[in-house]
């Protein structure tokens, strides 16, 4: 299929290529609530906004990028996201004022549905029983790009402005197009059978015996995404910034907050490579993925409301990098869950990769438009983190319903 020799190349490869093209939009989540008004914002309800947007805009265009993908290569479509999503972070360094960043982040989330429905499909046909282990490098790859974007950016923005940072990232977002022409010549993931899977005489009350786990996994999909990439990321900054002030001492040093947050969080990117592709291989073996998926919930649940609290900053430190390895855990565990659903049948489902992407878009678009709302009551980030440590119980609590109170296996597999 590829002209790799290796499936875990072609995993290698994409996963660069969208690690990349993450640098300018991760460095937004760390400097945009603090440096609003340098690229032409007058309030932090329009940070809520233009951190949404790309996800609400996918919405609608993740179907219309699958169908597109049934039509075209893998190249061609990974070629679109690069262009688009060199152009718009560009734009952030170039546009100034709340229209022309709706309209630059809107084209950023088209960019994104062909980067995130062509990679899941990419994992499904390659990674053959090896799920967990398979989308654990998937995302711990191309998760260092948001290593990349929110250490740099929490750190030049700074010095060198938010405008010269996204001229840059721009840039070298366009190292993608080299990678892609040199080493991708892939077949659209329609056209890839899954061997060994069932055959059509089985596979109508095979399928029909999935159903029932469907909205399961969408609704998982959705409130990891809200809860992670959008209550958490979007609102750290603002969090330490309420609790220890605009500059945080460390160990005698003092360091902005935005380059504190960016620390933090990307801390996650350091080890996701080897925690999600350890934690993905745990998943894959015999006492399947039900244990470490209900145990990371129930513990992320204990753990989460805290980041609300007015703790030492040490204890504050502690908390977050545990919610950070819990986040983690729950995105390998329920992609791996997902691809398991996608190859039921003979084919890759294009389908509902596209829906559960669709899913978790519409997660992480809603949860900092909540967020910024809330943020402006009194208490507000009590509301935020206390309602989301409830939601992880809430999970926990309904997967283990759904495996029947077993830890044995997953309960679609």
């Amino acid at each position: 299929m590829f002209k790799l020799n290796n499936n875990s190349h072609i995993i290698v490869i994409v996963s660069v290529i969208t690690g990349i093209s993450l640098l300018g939009d991760s460095m937004l989540y760390i400097t945009l609530p603090i440096y609003l008004e340098d690229v032409g914002l007058d309030s932090i309800w329009q940070v809520g906004i233009l951190l949404s947007i790309n996800r609400f805009i996918r919405l609608p265009f993740s179907p219309i990028v699958g169908w597109i993908y049934s039509k075209i290569s893998l190249k061609t479509g990974l070629m679109i996201a690069i262009l688009l999503g060199s152009f718009t972070t560009l734009g952030y360094g170039v546009f100034n004022g709340f229209l022309a960043w709706i309209i630059l982040r809107a084209l950023w989330g088209i960019a994104w549905s062909f980067f995130r429905i062509g990679g899941l499909s990419i994992v499904a046909t390659a990674a053959e029983e090896n799920n967990g282990k398979s989308i654990g490098l998937y995302n711990g790859i191309y998760r260092l790009g948001s290593l990349i974007g929110m250490l740099a950016g929490g750190l030049l923005v700074p010095i060198l402005g938010i405008d010269l940072v996204s001229i840059i990232f721009g840039c070298l977002t366009l190292i993608g197009l080299p990678l892609i022409l040199l080493f991708i010549n892939g077949q659209s993931p329609s056209q890839v059978e899954v061997k060994g899977k069932e055959t059509k005489t089985e596979k109508r009350p095979f399928i029909q015996r999935l159903q029932k786990k469907y909205l399961m996994i969408i609704f998982t999909g959705f409130c990891i995404t809200m809860l992670f990439q959008g209550i958490f990321t979007s609102t750290l900054s603002p969090v330490i910034e309420n609790h220890y002030g605009e500059i945080i001492y460390l160990f005698g040093t003092a360091v902005s907050v935005t380059f504190f947050s960016g620390v933090l969080q990307s801390a996650r990117w350091v080890w996701e490579p080897f925690l999600g592709v350890r934690f993905g291989h745990w998943s894959d073996g015999a006492k399947g993925r039900m244990p470490i998926l209900i145990l990371t919930l129930t513990i992320t649940s204990l753990i989460f409301w805290t980041i609300s609290m007015d703790l030492p900053l040490f204890l504050f430190i502690t908390n977050t990098f545990l919610v950070l390895i819990a986040a983690t855990s729950l995105t390998t565990v329920v992609d791996a869950i997902a691809l398991d659903f996608s190859k039921k049948t003979n084919e890759v489902s294009v389908s509902f990769l596209t829906s559960y992407s669709i899913a978790q878009d519409f997660g992480a678009s809603i949860g900092p438009f909540i967020s910024f709302m809330l943020i402006e009551l009194e208490n507000g980030f009590s509301y935020i983190y206390f309602g989301s440590s409830v939601l992880f119980f809430v999970l926990a609590l309904l997967w283990f319903i759904s495996s029947n109170g077993s830890f044995k296996q997953s309960p679609i597999i």
